[in-house]
């Protein structure tokens, strides 16, 4: 922070006569020739007045001994901040002034006009901080040693900007755990399909999370950007889980459903099943009633995924059935889980973000 620093006492030992009431201006040399007030700041990390071109340090004198010390500074100084609502949070930072070696029986420090000695001609803009409002205080402070201290504060309201955090954690997060209800609507059977949007979305929510936490302050609490993130995670994580249901029970029904009908043997039954589900053709489980022998088997297959200029007009009439029964076949080659969550993952997860936005912002 850069600020003027502006003093006002009295010491009756500097007045003159005047019969014009001016007042005497002098630089930095008469400094070290009076007292002035040894005021430092508490919690400071770095601290220095201006000496371009000379000290920014200015003393006037009036006749009646009344005196303006006024300086030009620049402080860094601490803030102790919390959080736990980041980056939704809003913190209160202090600057402290304190004399150094005279106590509140020596020395007594006052804001001269309250509030509005605390001024500023421009607006204030910080990179990540609205500064809502900033006032001025006073208190006491004890130390053990030497006593009571007067102490001066300036207090200010600062409210992190969150559309930078919006665009660069919270929408890729969204954005990945809608990607992963994609797989909701692929077909079951098509396993690369989803175990690789499966694999995807869940690296990329773990990279998000590893940049975010390098980035963000090393605390040893729990973070509100944790909470979307390590929950987004999560819904991440059961979209995955959820397919490994389904591929289970999908196998376990079908090997059934073979075994039932007693058409292959259960060697080439878990075969077909996996050709199947790994070749991407579209099966149904209902065709083939008829016993066919392991050759008459592997040609029907082939038939339905390459085709033969023989047999034109039965696929003809085959892509025809199937463009009438689009939505039987859709709904057929899902697993009621699949059915369930397409309806369940959305709502818990509206669920989550319209509690998590109420509770922090």
């Amino acid at each position: 922070m850069t600020f003027y620093l502006r003093h006002y006492w009295k010491d009756e030992r500097l007045s003159f006569p005047s019969t014009t009431n001016k007042s005497m201006t002098f630089d930095h040399r008469l400094i070290k020739k009076i007292w002035v007030p040894d005021i430092f700041f508490v919690h400071s990390k770095r601290s220095f007045i201006h000496d371009t071109t000379v000290e920014n340090i200015m003393l006037r004198v009036y006749p009646d001994g009344n005196i303006l010390f006024s300086l030009r500074v620049t402080v860094s100084a601490m803030c102790f901040m919390d959080f736990s609502r980041f980056p939704l949070d809003r913190q209160n930072c202090s600057l402290e002034l304190e004399s150094y070696a005279y106590n509140d029986e020596d020395l007594m420090l006052y804001w001269k006009h309250g509030n509005k000695s605390l001024n500023t001609e421009e607006h204030i803009s910080l990179s990540q901080f609205f500064i809502e409002e900033f006032s001025a205080s006073s208190g006491l402070a004890f130390y053990s040693s030497t006593g009571w201290y007067n102490r001066l504060f300036i207090n200010f309201v600062l409210r992190r900007h969150i559309f930078f955090f919006v665009l660069q954690i919270y929408f890729p997060a969204m954005l990945m755990v809608l990607l992963s209800w994609v797989s909701f609507w692929i077909d079951r059977r098509a396993v690369p399909a989803r175990v690789s949007l499966g694999i995807t979305t869940v690296l990329t929510m773990s990279t998000i999370a590893t940049s975010v936490s390098a980035s963000m302050p090393q605390v040893s609490y729990v973070k509100a950007v944790d909470v979307y993130l390590w929950v987004s995670s999560t819904f991440v994580f059961l979209s995955v889980i959820e397919y490994a249901a389904v591929n289970y029970l999908t196998t376990v029904e079908e090997w059934k459903r073979f075994k039932k009908r007693g058409q292959i043997s259960g060697m080439y039954n878990m075969k077909a099943v996996q050709a199947m589900a790994f070749d991407g053709c579209y099966h149904d489980s209902d065709m083939d009633q008829t016993s066919f022998s392991l050759h008459s088997e592997e040609d029907s297959m082939r038939g339905k995924c390459t085709g033969s200029p023989g047999t034109d007009s039965s696929q003809i009439k085959r892509r025809k059935s199937l463009g009438g029964h689009v939505g039987r076949i859709i709904l057929e080659n899902n697993h009621v889980i699949d059915t369930y969550s397409r309806i369940l993952f959305p709502i818990v997860y509206i669920i989550f973000n319209i509690f998590y936005w109420g509770i922090y912002v």
